[in-house]
């Protein structure tokens, strides 16, 4: 259960913050390990001056559609499964809203499962409960 925060300047339509979290969910479900629509995503819009970034830094030149996407899991994967992540991403949002690779930036970030409470004023356990969807359609399909 990953949770990503998206960082980005102010501005973007909602079809475009659409778009990246169309992208982003697609890369981590298609290459993460990331069950289908597990999704928890935060959008940070910030105004001139509050998202200061090198334009050069390691992979430049960075525009003003720059994206810094802060992705915290519950549980570390390998570097392959990480960057087959860093791979697809860069190529969804290309494509969808359009955001060019040198200006896409990821952070992964690994905690515990006892770090997070998914409801109800209780720390997680693994493995996580099936939704009440899943669990009937997997009996019924046994």
């Amino acid at each position: 259960m990953p949770y990503s925060r998206i960082a980005l300047l102010a501005g973007k339509s909602a079809d475009w913050l659409t778009a990246i979290s169309t992208s982003l969910q697609d890369a981590l479900e298609q290459t993460f390990e990331v069950p289908a629509g597990d999704c928890f995503q935060v959008f940070q819009q910030c105004q001139p001056g509050e998202l200061v970034y090198d334009r050069e830094y390691c992979g430049g030149p960075r525009s003003s559609d720059f994206v810094l996407i802060h992705i915290t899991g519950g549980r570390t994967r390998s570097r392959s499964c990480k960057e087959a992540f860093y791979a697809r991403l860069v190529e969804l949002l290309a494509v969808s809203p359009g955001i060019p690779p040198e200006d896409v930036m990821v952070i992964i970030s690994t905690t515990s499962v006892e770090d997070w409470s998914f409801g109800h004023g209780r720390a997680a356990s693994l493995p996580v409960p099936l939704r009440h969807e899943e669990a009937s359609t997997r009996h019924s399909q046994a």
